[in-house]
């Protein structure tokens, strides 16, 4: 018995961190919004290009469409693309590598990229000017956000990647929350734009999405029409954390459901054996539930014991698990408070009706038969 619920309780244990682990990724704010945005591949060929400036314009007379800008990726994407870097006219390139966001002016708007110094840079097809995050001043040395406004950058010594720093950014994560925060380098290109980023009413999204993709096709009638909704496209990083919250969540089923058929057993069992016993105890005035408690109180401390040994076991390996992530929740006494009474209050339900057919037996009858 006491094997048993170790086994079911580490899995309970397992389920519950895993379950409250999937709650924060899904709840956790990622610095930017990432609502009802769809974001739609183009080609990237030099006709379709000159096409974006009408596609923009028809998109935004959709009542569905609220905003619209172009960019190399979302703010959140596998897709990276890194770089060291020359600061303040530096001789020497930078120890560290940022990561190149390519967007027009209009992503700080659509995205609500919050600002802590500075502003965007103009709206502009080639680079006039650079965004930056507060972890790339921070591996700067700059303390003061301001500070960072009006410094200059230059990308891989070519003079046409030389601007100002217009603006410094809030953190926001680029990536997974298994990545910490990273440093962040934004301007506009759109020589290397890919990506089409809409966002849309939250009413009426069928009638928006197909207004979308009339005029995609009616643009680009030879491409290959695709989209994705950016919480999708998020809540994809984390499908094999999903898959194995669903696999706890079975085993620990499975291995509830065995232990209490052991329990089940072992107390019809009991309840056979102690017959003598329960019609005497009630024949000198034991209540109904005296007798309950009498079946229940063994196997409680059965299954205290059996915290006692998985609960360690379990915070141990469920530490080492979270360890891998840069974000992640605390192993607080309440994941545990609430795995033992689980535990019991599912034990106490294996054990209720034995036990209680048990005490209402007559004890007359009881005693006549032994």
């Amino acid at each position: 018995m006491v094997a048993q619920f170790c086994i079911a309780q580490f899995l309970v244990i397992g389920m519950i961190v895993l379950v409250h682990q999937m709650d924060y990724f899904r709840n956790k704010s990622l610095g930017f919004d990432k609502d009802a945005i769809m974001t739609v591949p183009f080609p990237t060929d030099s006709i379709s290009k000159t096409k974006l400036n009408t596609l923009r314009d028809q998109l935004l007379l959709q009542p569905g469409v609220k905003d619209v800008s172009y960019s190399f990726a979302s703010p959140s994407d596998n897709n990276g693309w890194g770089s060291d870097f020359k600061f303040n006219n530096s001789p020497k390139q930078t120890d560290f590598n940022a990561q190149l966001k390519w967007a027009d002016a209009e992503y700080f708007n659509l995205y609500k990229l919050q600002f802590v110094a500075g502003k965007p840079y103009p709206k502009s097809d080639t680079i006039r000017g650079y965004v930056v995050n507060e972890t790339l001043i921070k591996k700067l040395g700059i303390n003061n956000p301001k500070d960072a406004i009006g410094k200059y950058i230059k990308l891989w010594d070519d003079k046409k990647k030389y601007a100002q720093i217009t603006g410094v950014v809030k953190d926001f994560n680029i990536r997974s929350l298994k990545n910490p925060i990273q440093p962040v380098l934004m301007s506009s290109w759109r020589d290397v734009y890919q990506k089409i980023n809409i966002k849309i009413q939250p009413a009426n999204i069928t009638q928006t999405t197909a207004s979308v993709e009339r005029l995609w096709n009616n643009t680009f009638p030879n491409g290959m029409y695709e989209y994705q909704f950016l919480d999708d496209k998020i809540a994809g990083f984390y499908k094999s954390e999903d898959q194995l919250s669903q696999l706890y969540k079975i085993f620990a089923g499975i291995a509830i459901f065995i232990s209490c058929l052991g329990l089940y057993g072992l107390v019809s069992f009991m309840a056979v054996q102690r017959t003598k016993e329960v019609g005497i105890r009630k024949t000198l005035g034991a209540s109904v539930g005296n007798i309950v408690y009498l079946f229940s109180k063994e196997f409680t401390l059965l299954i205290i014991i059996a915290f006692g040994i998985s609960a360690p076991i379990g915070w141990y390996i469920m530490h080492k698990w979270l360890q891998d992530y840069t974000y992640k929740i605390p192993l607080s006494p309440g994941i545990f408070i609430m795995a033992i009474v689980a535990s019991i209050a599912i034990a106490w339900v294996t054990v209720g009706y034995k036990a209680v057919t048990a005490a209402l037996a007559n004890p007359v009858k009881s005693l006549r038969s032994e």
